[in-house]
């Protein structure tokens, strides 16, 4: 019997060892490395880093990228530039699905005159208040005048703390007061299992989670065995919690705007993205959006609502604007839709009120 474990332990060793080797063969995600690498509130990678991402068992949309002198997954460096746009969102606008030259700046580079460039500053799994500190950033470091701020359904009310979409700054969803969620430092195995080609394709890839699988084999009720018969009567589902109140999801929005006004020094233009046509917007808080568009219009600031534009666009073509069934991110001609409509409200746009002198 000890013999036969050893054989069995040996050959999973052997097999674990062909397979990472197989897997650094093949675009398998790398380790992004990310952490407080350019300020303690804001999340990035490391400068000059680079690093693989792919999507789903199959290593879908691979694509190499490189992180600029900031710490952003973006081509161009960053440098004091007053002409520059600061162009501030999540996965959005990083766009690591796609080339280089079809991601959000690049697209909205081309549509501006050649003095105006793009500054990208997104960051995946963030949210509204995350955004605020990227504004300081930029504007304090880089002397970046006009802003433009992508809002994805859902940044608003991932804002609270424990939404598991926050870098930094929240609000307690209890009190409504300013409170700090950082994300925890990576621990000695994970910092392994990072640089591991098999890991990652199991973790990033499969998306399998080992830290719940146990729990959630061992949660599994008794009907749901081998050899168990389903109950004649089961207990219905809970319905789910209620999102956030409205006077909740105002002191986000309000408490975003307090944090950018002393920074911003120019136009201040608002997107508010909705699902692409043909998406299920089912448990979207599409409304939180709604509101807070409502807001920035009230506070001044250019917004930019994409559904109109969405809704045109597929009454013209019946061509995708997203990447796939399986991934909602726009694909290039998706965001060629959102570059288009940005370039015009920049040329449109004066600076915004809370920004000058007296007001």
């Amino acid at each position: 019997m000890p013999t036969l474990m050893l054989r069995l332990v040996a050959g999973a060793c052997l097999l674990a060892l062909l397979l990472e080797g197989l897997f650094r063969l093949l675009p398998v995600s790398t380790a992004t490395a990310s952490g407080y690498h350019s300020d303690p509130m804001i999340l990035t990678y490391p400068a000059g880093h680079s690093f693989t991402i792919s999507t789903g068992w199959d290593l879908r949309n691979a694509q190499r990228l490189h992180v600029n002198n900031a710490g952003f997954a973006a081509e161009l460096d960053f440098a004091p530039d007053p002409k520059a746009i600061a162009l501030i969102g999540d996965s959005h606008i990083e766009a690591s699905a796609l080339p280089a030259e079809q991601r959000p700046a690049a697209q909205l580079a081309r549509l501006l005159p050649p003095d105006r460039r793009v500054f990208a500053m997104g960051s995946p799994g963030t949210s509204l208040l995350d955004y605020a500190e990227r504004v300081r950033l930029v504007t304090q470091r880089y002397d970046v005048h006009d802003m433009v701020i992508l809002v994805d359904v859902g940044d608003i009310r991932q804002s609270l703390c424990g939404s598991g979409q926050i870098a930094g700054p929240c609000l307690d969803p209890t009190t409504g007061q300013p409170d700090v969620d950082r994300r925890p430092e990576p621990s000695t195995l994970k910092q392994w299992v990072r640089h591991s080609a098999l890991a990652q394709y199991l973790f990033s890839q499969l998306k399998i989670l080992p830290d719940r699988l146990w729990p959630t084999l061992c949660g599994l009720p008794a009907t749901l065995l081998p050899g168990q018969r389903t109950a004649a009567h089961a207990t219905p589902p809970r319905a789910a919690p209620a999102g956030p109140d409205g006077a909740i999801l105002d002191r986000i929005g309000g408490t975003f705007f307090e944090r950018i006004r002393p920074y911003v020094r120019g136009r201040l233009v608002i997107v508010i993205d909705k699902p692409v046509p043909g998406r299920d917007t089912g448990g979207l808080p599409i409304a939180d959006s709604d509101r807070f568009a409502a807001m920035a219009r009230a506070k001044g600031a250019v917004v930019v609502d994409m559904a109109p534009a969405y809704a045109a666009q597929a009454l013209q073509s019946p061509r995708s604007m997203a990447i796939g069934p399986y991934d909602g991110h726009h694909n290039a001609f998706g965001v060629a839709v959102v570059a288009s409509a940005v370039a015009q409200a920049l040329q449109s746009a004066q600076p915004w009120p809370a920004s000058q002198p007296g007001r």
